[in-house]
């Protein structure tokens, strides 16, 4: 891991997003601004002693971005975390709904960055503060790592909730694909047709 959080004593944001790809459900953006470098190495040194890489989230097992979750939001200096649903989705594009969740983030945090740094290759300037695309950024800077971590533990928690709330959802196995498309995902989809927060223009769930 990378840390290219403070570079020359600039304020760096670290933005990531989660169900991008996902059939069913909100897309959502988590950001992170880390403290100091000594309290990112007592964070670090925690994570050793765990076994644990701080590291693009979904090569991280559920109990272990459950822990990391704990120590990012008390060891951050700032953090944030929004979303857009699937109506935003499909009227928007994913594209743009993903980014309006990255700004919605944005605008949470009590601290304004001095630069941005994103996981991937695209990103729709926010205000007037710099940013930085960088490519599977998410297992090159820390603070990428930790917004992709917390979005992701983020988004599969609003799974959870949605299913404890309405169960008939469970047909769609979707704790296991928690909104990817799956074959079960795929053959339920054939077989009782989509829900309310199905993307429509997506794939199979296009009308």
């Amino acid at each position: 891991m990378v840390n290219n959080d403070m570079t020359n004593d600039v304020l760096c944001a670290g933005v990531d997003e989660v169900a991008r790809g996902c059939l069913f459900g909100r897309v959502y953006a988590a950001v992170v601004i880390w403290r100091d470098s000594s309290d990112l190495d007592k964070l670090l040194n925690i994570l050793r002693i765990k076994n644990i890489k701080l590291k693009d989230s979904k090569k991280l097992s559920r109990k272990d971005r459950e822990f990391l979750r704990y120590y990012i939001e008390n060891f951050a200096l700032d953090y944030s975390v929004d979303w857009c649903d699937s109506g935003e989705v499909d009227s928007l594009n994913i594209s743009n709904a993903t980014f309006k969740s990255m700004h919605k983030a944005l605008d949470k945090l009590t601290i304004i960055p001095e630069m941005i740094l994103v996981d991937g290759n695209r990103f729709k300037k926010y205000k007037n503060i710099e940013h930085e695309c960088i490519i599977k950024g998410d297992g090159k800077i820390t603070s990428i790592s930790a917004a992709s971590i917390l979005a992701k533990v983020y988004h599969d928690q609003y799974i959870i909730d949605l299913i404890e709330k309405h169960p008939e959802l469970k047909k769609y196995d979707l704790l296991s694909n928690m909104g990817y498309g799956t074959k079960k995902h795929l053959d339920a989809i054939k077989k009782y047709g989509i829900t309310k927060y199905h993307r429509k223009t997506f794939g199979i769930c296009k009308g």
